[in-house]
């Protein structure tokens, strides 16, 4: 016998449905362009398959906080920075598999445990549901055994013959059968489960690697060469690439240089910190020259691809602990500048911070990833053949994105940096009725339509060019140009 159903019932059963089918539905938005890879039209940048450009926002998100022994508790409290992120436009986050929350192998050398991987298949549904992609960071370990590396957090000691495994120590890992043997069955195991999903931004071998096993040593780049080339294989249609530690002194250049020219590696990384005990003094200047000359630093080594600041932040002495400053920092002056500095000198994206739970959850800056993401909004690097430059002022340090169709420029105040505002109490002053000059920036007979974006007050105005100059409006910190034909 047929009932007739009224509207309001209905709409209450579609309302059953769509919440039952919404797992369905967030695969289906999660990847609605394709995989992600280095742009045809211009490598510098990264584009879907179907010719979208991607400008990844994003941070490192490693794994949950805490000490919660309950894996679903430990993922809801995942999911709200998760949820945080996407909020404010980011759209992509790094993840270390070998960490011991997700770490299948944390048993037996060989043996991958089904509850861990279960809780990877939650972490890529949570990731589809807010639209992120995630970077899979294969291995973080520096030693098997605390005799060879005393920092607990970086053991694998499954692997060590004390424990049952087969190997002695991770020079041995890295060069005998057995070793090489472990790593690619463990990467079997993620293609046969997940593929070259596009929720993957790519796969990244190993955190900071030269910190298994230095540059002078050859078996160190005969083994990336070869597990480039061999997670390739196995992942055809991801990004593939390797990290390096803290680019923090002079010696580390040519390591930097050889490594992200090599032919496997598709994506060029650098991480870099705030770090009062760094030899490299630059790892004391203001954070935005700390983040632009790193990626200055790896765009000179013309490696014909793609550049990402891919880890920074602020340190304590040499990396003993997250940086006083950033209790201080509420107002997220550091995560600004981590942001908008490398993609204006050049970058692929906006730079990632560390400390995702214990500064930018902590003081709630996720609204500086919209404020980023504003900026660039409708802006099609692929297209533009952006021309990067930056000049200094009386008053600025002057970063410039000159394009075929944009020029975009952000203008950071000299006189307002950590050193000022957070560690003398400096507030920021008020910049007003200054005039930049379009011929000292290099951007003599500029013209078109001017719009000013404070990121401070999410806030949009118009402007005008008159005699090469543009007036600006009243700001504090910095503000953002935009010039289009």
């Amino acid at each position: 016998m047929k009932q007739k159903i009224s509207f309001p019932g209905i709409l209450f059963i579609f309302m059953i449905l769509s919440s039952c089918n919404s797992e369905i539905q967030v695969k289906e938005n999660a990847g609605p362009h394709g995989h992600i890879g280095i742009s045809k039209v211009n490598p510098s940048y990264f584009a879907y398959e179907d010719g979208t450009p991607y400008i990844p926002i994003g941070i490192n998100m490693i794994a949950p906080g805490g000490r919660s022994h309950n894996a679903d508790s430990a993922l809801m409290g995942m999911e709200q920075w998760m949820k945080s992120l996407s909020g404010n436009g980011g759209n992509y986050i790094r993840v270390w598999l070998s960490s011991p929350f997700w770490d299948i192998e944390d048993q037996k050398a060989g043996e991958f445990r089904e509850e861990k991987a279960q809780r990877i298949d939650k972490l890529i549904k949570l990731a589809s549901k807010y639209n992120l992609r995630i970077k899979m960071t294969l291995e973080h370990f520096r030693s098997l055994s605390m005799e060879e590396n005393p920092q607990q957090w970086a053991v694998k000691s499954v692997y060590h013959v004390s424990n049952g495994g087969p190997l002695k120590n991770c020079r041995e890992y890295l060069s005998v059968e057995e070793g090489k043997k472990l790593f690619l069955d463990k990467i079997d195991f993620y293609q046969k489960r997940y593929g070259s999903d596009t929720l993957f931004f790519g796969w990244e071998l190993w955190n900071e690697m030269n910190a298994v096993s230095g540059p002078e040593d050859s078996v160190f780049f005969a083994w990336n060469e070869q597990m480039l080339s061999e997670v390739k294989k196995r992942f055809p249609e991801n990004l593939v690439m390797q990290s390096l530690g803290s680019f923090d002194t002079e010696k580390v250049d040519s390591l930097y240089r050889r490594m992200m020219l090599l032919p496997g590696e598709q994506v060029a990384q650098v991480h870099r910190y705030l770090d009062p005990g760094a030899p490299l003094k630059v790892c004391q200047e203001p954070m935005d020259v700390i983040c632009a000359s790193a990626v200055e630093k790896l765009t000179s080594y013309n490696t014909g691809k793609p550049v990402i600041l891919a880890e920074t932040g602020a340190v304590e002495w040499q990396h003993s602990g997250p940086s006083k400053l950033y209790p201080v920092d509420t107002a997220g002056i550091l995560l600004h500048d981590i942001l908008f500095a490398p993609f204006f000198s050049g970058a692929a994206g906006a730079g990632m911070s560390w400390h995702w739970d214990a500064y930018v959850a902590k003081n709630n800056l996720w609204y500086h990833f919209g404020r980023f993401s504003e900026a660039i909004k409708g802006i099609n690097p692929l297209t533009e053949n952006f021309r990067v430059s930056r000049a200094e002022t009386d008053n600025f340090r002057v970063y410039i994105l000159n394009g075929n169709n944009t020029v975009l420029i952000w203008l950071r105040d000299r006189n307002n940096n950590w050193q000022t505002e957070l560690k003398d109490g400096k507030q920021p002053q008020v910049l007003s009725g200054i005039k930049l000059s379009l011929e000292e920036a290099g951007l003599a007979g500029t013209s078109g339509k001017v719009r000013f974006y404070d990121p401070w007050q999410n806030k949009w105005e118009n402007g005008k060019i008159r005699k090469e100059a543009v007036m600006l409006p009243d700001f504090k910190r910095s503000l953002v140009i935009r010039i289009e034909n």
